[in-house]
């Protein structure tokens, strides 16, 4: 008898337990994914500007920081509200592992909000900056502290709390 509700009562323990994961998962907001950088400095990198191999990526001052790749379907449905957002705020991007002329065109074709875009063919300073996809836009304040992170498109409820909070 012991063996058999430890045969039985095991599985649906755990089945029990798996479909109250699920539950709470499935409650989740997937634009908000948390990320450790909210409240810290800004990794320090050294990159390649995309327009410009020979010229380094410098940004000194409050910014935007916009990571996004000419492949990224979602990065074309944000495009129009950078370019808007462009008029106001200073926006950099972070071109992540894509290839330099398809990045080109890419900018060439839609327009370029940015004042430089950094160059990450391999993805390193996506992964330092906990990049989990494309796009990902982050607030960085005039000491360099990440001050807040969006991820997947832009839309206009998240320019308007990137509005507030610069």
């Amino acid at each position: 008898m012991k063996t058999r509700r430890l045969r039985y009562g095991v599985p649906l323990l755990m089945l029990v337990l798996l479909l109250g994961l699920l539950g709470y998962g499935l409650r989740l907001d997937p634009q908000h994914v948390p990320s450790p950088l909210v409240g810290q400095q800004l990794p320090s990198f050294t990159l390649p500007r995309l327009e410009n191999p020979a010229a380094r990526f410098v940004a000194d001052e409050p910014f935007l920081l916009n990571v996004w790749a000419s492949w990224c379907v979602s990065c074309r449905q944000e495009h129009p509200l950078l370019l808007e957002l462009s008029q106001e705020l200073p926006i950099y991007g972070l071109n992540y592992r894509d290839a330099r002329p398809d990045a080109q065109a890419w900018l060439a074709r839609w327009g370029n909000p940015y004042i430089a875009s950094a160059y990450d063919p391999e993805g390193r300073m996506g992964l330092a900056l906990g990049v989990y996809a494309v796009p990902e836009t982050f607030l960085i304040d005039a000491s360099g502290v990440v001050r807040y992170k969006h991820t997947g498109p832009l839309t206009r409820e998240a320019l308007d709390i990137l509005r507030a909070a610069w």
